[in-house]
Order: C-alpha cells, then sequence, then structure tokens
C-alpha cells in the first residue's frame, strides 16, 4: 500500500518494469513454462523436436508452419485477437503519471504499445511485428503483406534471395536488438524503483536486471510465483 500510495503521488520518477509472459495471460496468451497450461506444453500436434523449436532458426527454415500457426494467434492488432489486460494498463497509468522510465518487455504479442504505451518507453528485448525481414540477407520486407500472408497460413519469400521472412521476433541464437545495450546501463543507473511482473526471470540477460539496480533500488515483485533473489 505504501509503494501503491507512493506512485499515486507520483513520488518516484524512473520507474523501470520487467515484463514476462504471465502478464498475457488473463488475455488469452499461455505462458511459456507453467505445466499443462505453458506454450510449449500445448505443442505437441506439431511433433517438434523440443519445445523450444517453434523459436528456432534452423527449424523455421524447414517447417515454419508451428510459428506461423502462433502468429495467427497472437499477431497484435486483429479484432478477435489478444486485447491488453489490467497489467498493460498499470503501464499505461506509470506513463501517464509520468514517472515511467523504461518498460523492458520479454513478451512479443505488443500488448504494451496496444494499451497505449509509448513505444520510446519500450524495449521489446524479444522483438516484434511492426516490422519484417528475410531470415538471410535481413532485407526489410512489407510488414502488412508479411502479416496478411502469415494469417492466411503462408509465409512471404524475399524478393532479393528468396528465403523466408518473418516479423522481427527474436529467435534462438539471435542478437537482441541493439537498443536493449543501449538503454539498460543509463536505465538501471537512474531506476528508483523497478517493478517485475508476470516472469518466472529465467532467461537472461533480462533476467539479471532486478540485480543491476542501485542496492537501495526498491524492487517490487508482482508474480504468482516467488522469483530472482
Amino acid at each position: 500500500e505504501s509503494l501503491a500510495s507512493q506512485i499515486s503521488d507520483s513520488k518516484f520518477k524512473n520507474v523501470v518494469v520487467v515484463v514476462g509472459a504471465g502478464a498475457s495471460v488473463s488475455a488469452g496468451i499461455p505462458d511459456f513454462r507453467t505445466p499443462g497450461t505453458g506454450l510449449y506444453d500445448k505443442l505437441d500436434k506439431y511433433k517438434l523436436p523440443y519445445p523450444e523449436a517453434i523459436f528456432d532458426l534452423e527449424y523455421y527454415k524447414n517447417n515454419p508452419k508451428p510459428f506461423v500457426d502462433l502468429c495467427q494467434s497472437i499477431w497484435p492488432g486483429q479484432d478477435m485477437g489478444p486485447k491488453p489486460t489490467q497489467a498493460h494498463l498499470f503501464l499505461k497509468l506509470l506513463q501517464e503519471k509520468k514517472c515511467l522510465r523504461r518498460i523492458y518487455t520479454q513478451n512479443i504479442d505488443g500488448l504494451e504499445a496496444l494499451a497505449g504505451v509509448s513505444v520510446d518507453f519500450l524495449v521489446e528485448c524479444h522483438g516484434h511485428f511492426r516490422s519484417s525481414s528475410c531470415i538471410k540477407c535481413r532485407s526489410p520486407v512489407n510488414s502488412t503483406i508479411c502479416r496478411d500472408t502469415m494469417l492466411q497460413g503462408d509465409v512471404v519469400k524475399c524478393s532479393r534471395c528468396g528465403s523466408l521472412t518473418k516479423p522481427n521476433i527474436v529467435f534462438f541464437g539471435e542478437e537482441l536488438p541493439m537498443r536493449f545495450q543501449e538503454l539498460i546501463d543509463q536505465d538501471v543507473e537512474e531506476c528508483d524503483l523497478l517493478v517485475v511482473m508476470g516472469t518466472s526471470l529465467l532467461v537472461m540477460p533480462v533476467a539479471g536486471i532486478p540485480t543491476w539496480v542501485q542496492r537501495n533500488c526498491p524492487r517490487l515483485l508482482l508474480n504468482r510465483e516467488l522469483v530472482g533473489d
């Protein structure tokens, strides 16, 4: 209650938020690792060699269908698609209170932006659907065409080299967006409140953020389970 009152009174000026899949579960998007209900437990129908293959670039080259099917269910902005949750509206509220410094989201669903959070406040650590490119030559692809094609169950081929394309979602083995490296050091230095919500804190480097803020920085965990230290 004390922290809520301080947030309401705009006592914090540089709030950094780490967001994971748990923030989007009530929007109908499963998290990844919860036994029985997580995304990785729901992939049996694809006969993947291992659950994470759905985000594996080499596997995608040979069989893009599992990822295409996933895109059909979570591509942001669809009329019948997922909508922002109370968690995302809380992030927008921090922005309106002018106390938000940055959101480091591990999610690819784009619900922070759909809730009205400016992309200036977002670091989408695992990428987003707003742009697309070739997986080989990295040439940009019209994202609207990429979206429409994937929603029809197919994949756009690169007009330059003929390889597959995909939205700019970070697959295993790909580097995080440069925006992460450009902002993280100053953000954790200036952070006066760290909020961690809906994440298992298992995937680095995002999982390290709670240990990078100043020792006297308050840290608030909004999670179903206790994580971190």
